[in-house]
C-alpha cells in the first residue's frame, strides 16, 4: 500500500505537547472527508496515546516521542513511538481500569481501541513502546 501523505515529529515527553500532537492530528485527518464526531475520536485516540508516552513511557521531560502520520488510499495512520520503560504485560494494560498509575483511569487503550479502526501495540521492557492506529475512510476525496 502506497503513501500518499506522511508527517512526522518528534514531541519532547512534556504534558503541553499533548495538546500540539492532537491538533495536529486532527488537521492531518481534516484533508479526508472525516465527520466532525470522527475527527474529535481521533483527537481522543492520539491524546491517550500520547499522554500514556509521556506519563507512563518517561515520567520526565527528556524523553523524545516520534509521531508518525500516514495517509493511505483507505486509511489515515497514527504511529506514536518511545523508547521509554515499556509495557511489561500488554494483555493487561489493554483491559478496562487497569493502570500502573492508581490515580489514572486506566481507559488509554480502551478508548483508542474503541474510537480507531486498527490498533497494535508493541513493546519490550526497557526499549520502549509503539503503538499504531488507523481510522479508515469511505471516500477517496483528499482536500
Amino acid at each position: 500500500m502506497e503513501i500518499r501523505n506522511q508527517v512526522k515529529m518528534s514531541i519532547q515527553s512534556l504534558s503541553e505537547n499533548v495538546g500540539i500532537a492532537r491538533i495536529t492530528a486532527a488537521a492531518f485527518a481534516a484533508q479526508l472527508d472525516f465527520t466532525l464526531n470522527e475527527i474529535e475520536e481521533i483527537k481522543v485516540a492520539i491524546s491517550e496515546a500520547i499522554s500514556n508516552a509521556v506519563i507512563h513511557a518517561y515520567g520526565h521531560p527528556d524523553g523524545i516521542i516520534e509521531f508518525t502520520m500516514n495517509l493511505y488510499d483507505d486509511k489515515v495512520e497514527y504511529i506514536i513511538t518511545d523508547i521509554g520503560k515499556g509495557i511489561e504485560d500488554i494483555n493487561l494494560a489493554r483491559q478496562p481500569s487497569y493502570s500502573t498509575d492508581p490515580e489514572r483511569m486506566g481507559l488509554g487503550f480502551v478508548f483508542m481501541e474503541s474510537f480507531m479502526d486498527e490498533l497494535d501495540i508493541l513493546s519490550k521492557q526497557g526499549q520502549g513502546t509503539t503503538v499504531m492506529m488507523a481510522k479508515k475512510f469511505q471516500s477517496n476525496v483528499a482536500h
